[in-house]
């Protein structure tokens, strides 16, 4: 019951943070200047009538304690709202645009966990030496840059200049093609933004991987591992890697969410039709339904990845109250 129990704690934890973030996120949209109603009805004048019967059909008539009653009684119900500027449920919206946005995200996170990782070992296995400056360079220039600078450079160097790979979308307004053809094509869709993703969490973890390694690898039972004949590679991975597996799967695990958050600007820069383009349309528009959707989706991202990381840390680490 030791595991079962902290994940309830920590379950129960999440509940009032989720509905703190939920109230919070509407009083702040709500609270931000300009009017739904202008994205509406358009910037050509309108009969006061006409304006007055969109406030009452989407409910903006009313103060905002009565609207944030509403909001959360729907949410309650698991009803995301309806999209003001798409006219139709968020929740659909939002389901459409979410596979594109697990692929993004998914890839760029799978390749800077193992990319981190094995730069972060193989500079601390040399530490000092001119592997471990590069990559220490090369990490902080790296961590440095934004994703949708470093987009921009990527789409003018290799779309624009040399014309290797497309710029914009996630695939070929013709569709795909069939078989292992379309895979490649979609492939060469996904590397430009993934890449453009992926290269700061390359960075962090890389830097937490070496910092950690060194540590382990400093240690007296590393040193008597050494002398009873073990191999570099069974140090790495058997001592090394295990022992600092606890504060890499921490990075890793944190930052899960917060690539989804950073993915919009990435998205927005590749014209990728993820829930992070979604998110840039619905600002602009001032469509608050889907906001509201997309900012409490993220944040519980947020939340359950840092439960899950919490709960395979527990696992690693019995030590962990």
């Amino acid at each position: 019951m030791g595991l079962l129990g902290y994940t309830l704690r920590r379950l129960l934890h999440a509940v009032p943070l989720l509905l703190a973030v939920a109230v919070l996120n509407f009083v702040l949209i709500a609270a931000a200047p300009g009017d739904p109603v202008t994205a509406l009805v358009g910037d050509f004048p309108a009969p006061p009538d006409y304006v007055a019967k969109v406030r009452l059909d989407y409910g903006l008539d009313q103060p905002m304690p009565v609207r944030l009653a509403r909001y959360l009684g729907h949410l309650a119900r698991g009803d995301l709202g309806y999209s003001f500027a798409n006219r139709a449920p968020v929740a659909s919206l939002v389901a459409e645009r979410l596979g594109a946005t697990l692929k993004l995200t998914g890839t760029a996170l799978g390749v800077a966990s193992l990319l981190g990782v094995a730069l972060g070992l193989a500079a601390a296995r040399r530490a000092g030496g001119l592997l471990d400056r590069a990559v220490r360079l090369g990490a902080t220039a790296a961590y440095a840059m934004p994703e949708f600078w470093l987009g921009q450079l990527f789409i003018l160097a290799f779309a624009v200049w040399l014309g290797w790979l497309p710029s914009q979308g996630d695939g070929p307004l013709r569709g795909a093609a069939p078989g292992w053809a379309g895979v490649i094509e979609g492939l060469r869709y996904l590397l430009l933004p993934a890449t453009a993703l992926a290269l700061r969490y390359i960075a962090l973890i890389a830097r937490i991987t070496r910092a950690r390694a060194v540590e382990v690898l400093r240690a007296e039972f590393v040193l008597a591992a050494r002398a009873r004949g073990a191999s570099e590679a069974r140090i790495l991975l058997d001592h090394v890697l295990r022992n600092a597996a606890p504060a890499v799967l921490t990075v890793i695990g944190y930052n899960a969410g917060f690539l989804l958050a950073g993915s919009a600007l990435t998205e927005t820069v590749f014209g990728w039709p993820g829930i992070g383009r979604l998110l840039f349309d619905s600002i602009a528009a001032r469509d608050t339904p889907t906001m509201l959707a997309i900012l409490l989706m993220v944040s519980a991202t947020v939340v359950l990845a840092n439960l899950v990381t919490d709960v395979l840390h527990r696992l690693l680490d019995r030590r962990v109250a």
